[in-house]
């Protein structure tokens, strides 16, 4: 098969097809700032500070600050005010833009509401159960930009199953005898492998590999953001556009073409 990619996308799409993700820096320092000067502000409206505090000390440290048990009520808070940000979904995808044309292509559809997990070191209420996205309805057609704002290490961060184990599992799948997620995660523990990723950084995976968290063990709070991202022509599953996806790249021939009639 003809291959006209230029070696940067090549090397990119090559470590994506054997990795099943990438890691990369954030070119968009200005996007990148953006977004947790933002979620600082946010904070800031929800809890009252008696003194000044560093940004990064803060995000590690706001389970110092919010108790488990009103957790969720304000992740809720935060995500709502993100979501009400229009200028919040522009910079997110401007962080990961160049790597997202070379891995899902350059007219892109993009998920409407921008998910966030804030992890509480210790905390059993936030976890995510083994799982593929792909398995519940999503399309495979679908990659996830997931960006964090802290340093993401060990137990404070995911785990992916690489995509030679995850092939083995599929193929097994009905002779494992896979109760529940936690069976699988059993099954799977010793094959997973735990994304060690710094802020500044950001990661894009195939949400068709099983993914998932456990008990943060560390000191500090995880803040990470999840998205999906497709093709704008490629195949939908459950989640269809103008629902859940929404098109942000359409290029002036395609929004001809929506419109064009033949002559009669």
């Amino acid at each position: 098969m003809t291959n006209y990619l230029f070696k940067e996308e090549q090397d990119i799409s090559n470590a994506f097809n054997k990795n099943g993700y990438i890691i990369k820096n954030i070119n968009n320092i200005s996007s990148l700032e953006y977004i947790k000067n933002k979620i600082v502000r946010v904070i800031k409206k929800k809890i009252n500070l008696k003194k000044k505090i560093d940004d990064i000390y803060l995000l590690n440290n706001i389970h110092k600050f919010i108790e488990v048990k009103d957790l969720n009520n304000f992740r809720l808070f935060v995500i709502n005010e993100i979501n009400s940000d229009n200028l919040f979904r522009t910079h997110y995808y401007k962080l990961s833009r160049p790597y997202l044309d070379y891995i899902v292509g350059n007219e892109l559809v993009m998920q409407i509401k921008i998910n966030l997990s804030i992890q509480f070191p210790l905390d059993d209420s936030s976890l995510l159960a083994t799982h593929a996205d792909t398995w519940s309805g999503d399309s495979p057609y679908e990659a996830v930009v997931w960006l964090p704002l802290v340093d993401c290490y060990k137990s404070k961060t995911m785990y992916l199953l690489p995509p030679k184990e995850t092939k083995k599992i599929i193929e097994n799948f009905s002779k494992k005898r896979l109760d529940n997620s936690e069976t699988l995660y059993k099954k799977i523990k010793k094959k997973v492998e735990w994304i060690n990723i710094k802020y500044g950084e950001v990661l894009i995976f195939d949400q068709a590999m099983p993914h998932g968290n456990r008990i943060n063990r560390e000191k500090e709070t995880r803040w990470s953001f999840n998205c999906r991202f497709k093709s704008l022509f490629s195949p939908y599953g459950d989640k269809k556009i103008g629902e859940f996806f929404q098109p942000i790249t359409m290029k002036p021939i395609t929004k001809k073409a929506i419109s064009f009639k033949f002559p009669k």
